[in-house]
C-alpha cells in the first residue's frame, strides 16, 4: 500500500490552499453573503471542481475517491470554511447511488452550484439512533405521507432538497425521500452552530409527496445511510485535522513574540514541551485519519472500525490541542481579536457531531465483538450505539 499522496492528490491540496487564502474571506464579505453561507464562495467551489469530485462519472462527477475529499475538507477546516460542503457531497453520493434517471437530475443543480442538499436523519431525543427513527412514511392512495421530526440537520437552513430517512409503515425497512424544505407540511427553522455553520430543525406534518420522491425503489436505504455518514465522519475529521494545524503553528508563532520575565514565552521549557505535545497529538490525529480515509468505502467491518478509532483519536487530539492553544495565548485565546477562539470552537462543534467519543467507543467495541453482518448492515440488539448527528 502506497501512503504517499499521488502527484494529482498534492496538486489539488494546493489548488485548494491557494484559493481558499486568496478568495474565501472576500467572498465572505462580499455584498449578499449571509451567515453560514456565501453564494461567490460556492460558485468558486464549483467552478473548481469540488462538487463533482467524489461523484461517478455516470452522473457528471469526477469519479474521485473519498481521499480527494479528505484534501478539500482538510483545507476547509484550516480556512474556517462555513459553507455545507459535506453534506451536500454525501448527499449527491447518495441520490447518485440510489436515485434513478429521474431523480438524477438534481444532481445537474448541485454540479452547477446553484442547488443545495442536506441529509436530514437525526431526531429527538437521542439524534439519531438509525434503528429507532420515529419519523414514519406511509403508503397512501398512490402517495407517501410523512410524520416526524428532524434535528440539528447539518446545512438545512440553506438546503433546496432534503433527503429525508424515515421508516415504511407496513413494509419493514426505511426509506429516503427527496423532499423540498417548502412543501405543504414542512416546517424549517435554521439557527447556527457555535462555529458559524448552518443547521436547521424540521418538523413533517401530512406531508404528502409523489412514490418519485422515493430513492432506492422501496429497498431498504439504511446501510447505505450508515454508509454515508461514516465518510461524512471522515470528511470532518480532516477538517478538524485542518484546523489543528493552523492552531499549533499559531501557538508556536504567539510563543515566539509574546515576551514575559523579559524572554518570549516559547523558550520556557515547561511551555516547549507542552507545544512538543501538541505536534505529537497532530501526528498521531494525521496518521489515523489517513486510515479513516482509506477505509471510508471499504467493507462494513473494516470501515466502521477505522472510522469510529479515527473519531475518536481525533476527537481526543482536537480537544487537547484546542484547549493548550487557548490556555497558551492566555485570556486572547477566547476573544474574538485573534483566530484561535474561532478554531477552538470549530473543533468543540466538532467533538459533538455525528457520534461523541463515547459513542464512538462504544461502537468500536461493539463491532469488534460480534461482527455479525446482516444485509451490509451489523445486526444490533437494542443495545447497539445509535449514530447520533
Amino acid at each position: 500500500m502506497d501512503l504517499l499522496p499521488a502527484e494529482e492528490q498534492l496538486l489539488l491540496k494546493e489548488s485548494a490552499r491557494r484559493f481558499l487564502a486568496e478568495q474565501y474571506t472576500r467572498f465572505r464579505e462580499a455584498p449578499g453573503a449571509r451567515p453560514g453561507f456565501a453564494p461567490g464562495a460556492w460558485a468558486g467551489f464549483a467552478e473548481m471542481g469540488w462538487l463533482a469530485l467524489a461523484l461517478p462519472e455516470s452522473v457528471g462527477g469526477f469519479g474521485g475517491k473519498m481521499e480527494d475529499v479528505v484534501i478539500i475538507a482538510e483545507q476547509f477546516g484550516a480556512a474556517l470554511v462555513v459553507e455545507p460542503y459535506i453534506p451536500v457531497i454525501i448527499s449527491a453520493q447518495l441520490i447518485a447511488k440510489l436515485g434513478d434517471a429521474a431523480q438524477h437530475a438534481v444532481l445537474e443543480g448541485v454540479l452547477a452550484g446553484t442547488h443545495l442538499l442536506a441529509l436530514a436523519v437525526g431526531e429527538t431525543p437521542r439524534r439519531a439512533a438509525l434503528e429507532a427513527i420515529a419519523t414514519r412514511a406511509a403508503h397512501s392512495q398512490g402517495a407517501w405521507v410523512l410524520n416526524g421530526a428532524k434535528t440539528a440537520v447539518r446545512g438545512g437552513g440553506l438546503a433546496d432538497t432534503l433527503l429525508v430517512l424515515a421508516r415504511l409503515d407496513g413494509m419493514g425497512g426505511f426509506g429516503l425521500f427527496m423532499i423540498g424544505p417548502d412543501a405543504p407540511g414542512v416546517t424549517r427553522r435554521a439557527w447556527q452552530g457555535a462555529d458559524g455553520a448552518d443547521f436547521a430543525d424540521m418538523e413533517f406534518r401530512n406531508v404528502t409527496v409523489p412514490p418519485s420522491a422515493l430513492l432506492g425503489a422501496r429497498r431498504d436505504v439504511l446501510p447505505y445511510v450508515e454508509a454515508a455518514l461514516d465518510r461524512a465522519a471522515i470528511a470532518l475529521c480532516a477538517d478538524a485535522v485542518g484546523a489543528m494545524k493552523v492552531l499549533l503553528s499559531a501557538t508556536v508563532e504567539y510563543a515566539k513574540t509574546r515576551v514575559q520575565f523579559g524572554k518570549p514565552i516559547g523558550t520556557f521549557q515547561a511551555l516547549t514541551h507542552r507545544m512538543a505535545d501538541m505536534a505529537v497529538k497532530r501526528a498521531e490525529a494525521e496518521a489515523i485519519l489517513l486510515l479513516g480515509a482509506l477505509k471510508a468505502e471499504a467493507p462494513h467491518y473494516e470501515r466502521v472500525r477505522a472510522v469510529s478509532a479515527a473519531r475518536v483519536k481525533i476527537a481526543e487530539c482536537a480537544r487537547f490541542i484546542g484547549q493548550q492553544a487557548v490556555q497558551l495565548h492566555g485570556g486572547m485565546g477566547v476573544t474574538d481579536e485573534l483566530p484561535v477562539g474561532a478554531y477552538f470552537k470549530r473543533l468543540t462543534v466538532f467533538e459533538l457531531v455525528l457520534g461523541d467519543i463515547n459513542f464512538h467507543l462504544r461502537r468500536y467495541a461493539w463491532v469488534g465483538r460480534s461482527g455479525v453482518l446482516r444485509e451490509g448492515l451489523l445486526s444490533v440488539p437494542e443495545t447497539r450505539p445509535e449514530y447520533a448527528l
